[in-house]
């Protein structure tokens, strides 16, 4: 047990909340200390672990019940009672795995939970153990439900006090702020949930934002004065940034891999360099049959070449009749697509996207501006960020009907791929792609973040 003992520095337990936008940023984190010499566990549900197969050569992998453990949330009868469950069984489980863990001659020294689980806190102190905070979404947003949730945001947000201002933002319409703020009493499950991410935070050792310095350096210092935040981002594989880990090319946790990515990037490979629009909503958006089928005139009209990821056979019957057929050629529709491989090739000049944060961070990443169009949670501030503060995309306008129409996507492809503000966004997109390699390069902000937080708890746990 001694030669096990000497092979790391400390022993982190990683919890994610149990849905991909969260899963993939923890695991590319866990792989990140792993290579700094820490022993990482990835704690997903029991349902995860069986409807799937996650692979890391480096992350082990362990389970936690969420009280549902045959179908997950599509088991739950609503989002609050699979959000209550979770807690209730995940404070239980995790519990059990803690004191598993410390009988196996490899005990834990942090816990490393996603804010969305802030019951883990409580598990984690009640053991004696170092608990660290992981925030999934950028600082600007975690900022702004830190003021609604301290009553520093008064809530509905009347006309009369618009444009908002927070210290370290820009001043912020109300379609401006999270849709749980400007639709108030929209979602009041998923609106506590984000709000409850500051629930007891102070009490953690360590908070960590999935972010990097040089992209939200305001609102990092502003809100740091509040509560201490450790950027770390982006969280995404080592291949795609400082290549330290040219192995590294994926997350290795897909809820929705659906075979070889071969036929889109052989495809992508015969389109000319900047010539394809990229358009993906992530894995939950629900766009509506109107929309649907004015985006697919919208990109019609543009004349690009585009890459379309239409997840399953409900939202493909939502095309105009024959769509795929009549495009072929000029638009390949995909039900999974391999994103970063796609955004990273050079064919592709333009990401349409929903600008949820792994989205948004992966094109800046990578040097790929955008036009979005936003549906709810973060994605509206994130937007905001994208073409108002990162100037690196435009957003669409909606109309009376809640629609974007075909022309205004028509103008907004063109206005990225070939306008006067295109070129500008372009070359934006390509300083935040060097920033974010700096990043996470060896003495960059995020990599100088891991090495203090890695030369800490190493120094306190008993494992050295």
């Amino acid at each position: 047990m001694e030669m096990e003992v000497k092979r790391y520095g400390a022993h982190v337990l990683a919890l994610s909340y149990p849905s991909q936008g969260h899963i993939n940023p923890m695991l590319q984190f866990c792989k990140r200390l792993v290579s700094k010499g820490l022993k990482a566990t990835l704690l997903i549900t029991n349902f995860i672990s069986t409807s799937m197969n996650p692979k890391s050569t480096s992350v082990r992998f362990d389970t936690i019940s969420d009280g549902y453990d045959e179908g997950g949330f599509m088991q739950a009868a609503n989002v609050q009672a699979y959000l209550e469950t979770l807690q209730s069984a995940g404070s239980k489980s995790l519990s059990e795995l803690l004191d598993k863990y410390k009988k196996s001659g490899i005990p834990i020294d942090c816990v490393i939970y996603d804010a969305f689980c802030p019951w883990a806190l409580d598990v984690t102190k009640e053991a004696g153990l170092v608990g660290a905070a992981f925030f999934t979404q950028p600082c600007a947003v975690n900022y702004i439900y830190y003021y609604a949730y301290h009553g520093l945001l008064t809530l509905p947000v009347d006309s009369g006090s618009l444009p908002v201002s927070i210290p370290g933002l820009p001043l912020l319409e109300l379609q401006d702020l999270p849709s749980f703020i400007y639709v108030h009493g929209s979602y009041p499950a998923y609106f506590k949930l984000v709000l409850n991410q500051f629930l007891k935070v102070e009490k953690a050792d360590y908070i960590f934002v999935n972010t990097f310095y040089k992209l939200e350096v305001e609102m990092v210092d502003t809100m740091s004065k509040l509560i201490p935040l450790i950027t770390i981002g982006p969280t995404i594989p080592s291949f795609f940034l400082d290549n330290e880990d040219e192995n590294d090319k994926e997350y290795g946790l897909n809820l929705f891999h659906l075979g070889s990515s071969n036929p889109i990037i052989t495809w992508l490979n015969t389109k000319p360099k900047g010539s394809v629009v990229y358009v993906g909503f992530g894995s939950m958006a629900n766009l509506s049959e109107d929309q649907m089928e004015e985006l697919a005139w919208g990109l019609k009209e543009s004349n690009y070449n585009f890459l379309w990821v239409v997840r399953d056979s409900e939202e493909a019957a939502k095309l105009p009749k024959n769509f795929a057929q009549k495009m072929a050629g000029k638009g390949l529709l995909v039900t999974w697509s391999p994103q970063l491989e796609v955004l990273s090739n050079e064919a592709v000049g333009c990401f349409f996207s929903h600008s949820g944060w792994n989205s948004t961070i992966e094109a800046l990443s990578l040097g790929v501006p955008m036009v979005v169009m936003p549906q709810w949670t973060d994605q509206t501030t994130n937007a905001k960020l994208v073409q108002d503060v990162w100037k690196v995309g435009i957003r669409v306008r909606v109309d009376e009907k809640g629609v974007v129409g075909r022309e205004e996507i028509e103008y907004c492809i063109r206005e990225v791929m070939e306008g006067n503000r295109g070129k500008e966004m372009k070359d934006n997109a390509m300083k935040w792609k060097g920033l974010a390699k700096e990043a996470v390069s060896e003495g960059g902000t995020t990599d100088k973040n891991i090495d203090q937080f890695v030369s800490k708890l190493s120094t306190s746990s008993s494992h050295i």
